[in-house]
């Protein structure tokens, strides 16, 4: 969904990734109000978002983390607004999980506003907009803090079998390399992922090595 624009320096250009098309309704009238905002458009999947991002100008993108049902769909769209087109991102949560808004900040976000506390949004918008510089030596800082306790955790075989899965390599490519049988070496796995804090070796290498958080040639 693509809306009003603003040609000039104008207010700060808002864009929204919900799935729940009353909420977007409701929030982008609450911010419309705001002399200083303006809510340009909505998208409602991770594809739409990014569809919208490449033509469509826009300041601050609030994105729903549990952008689909059962999941944390959001994460990962914030992690490709972040990565392509450096937006500052504010999480929109109905729950707060420690682990996720973690995952949520590793991924690029700047800030997250609960949907109940939604009037705290026009303050967090324009602090996010305002002031990208001091958030981005935060986001640094975030970032190589939560390296270090995410390398701190791993062995030195768990560190080795997540190199070849962030290499690429398939289960079976991985039993040969490592002489492990495929029962040790899916224990192995599952333990990397559950000490990274994801669910699937995808969102270990989207979420760790595109942060920058696991680099080959690391010495513990």
């Amino acid at each position: 969904m693509e809306w009003k624009t603003d040609g000039g320096s104008g207010p700060i250009r808002i864009l929204i990734v919900e799935d729940d098309l009353d909420w977007i309704k409701a929030i982008s009238a609450f911010l419309n109000n705001e002399s200083d905002m303006l809510v340009v458009g909505a998208a409602t999947t991770t594809d739409e978002a990014l569809q919208l991002a490449d033509t469509l100008p826009f300041d601050v993108a609030l994105v729903d983390i549990q952008l689909t049902a059962g999941g944390h769909e959001g994460i990962y769209a914030a992690l490709e607004l972040h990565q392509s087109h450096a937006a500052k991102i504010i999480m929109l949560t109905s729950v707060t999980d420690e682990a996720v808004m973690t995952q949520a900040f590793t991924a690029g976000a700047v800030n997250y506003i609960e949907k109940s506390r939604y009037r705290d949004l026009p303050a967090a918008i324009r602090t996010a907009y305002r002031h990208p510089a001091a958030m981005e030596a935060l986001l640094k800082e975030f970032a190589r803090l939560k390296r270090e306790e995410q390398l701190g955790a791993l062995t030195p075989a768990e560190r080795e079998v997540f190199e070849l899965i962030e290499q690429g390599h398939t289960q079976s490519e991985i039993e040969k390399k490592l002489y492990k049988a495929e029962s040790t070496l899916k224990n192995q796995v599952n333990k990397v992922l559950k000490k990274l804090g994801v669910r699937s070796s995808k969102e270990a290498v989207e979420l760790v090595r595109r942060k920058g958080l696991f680099r080959r040639g690391d010495k513990r």
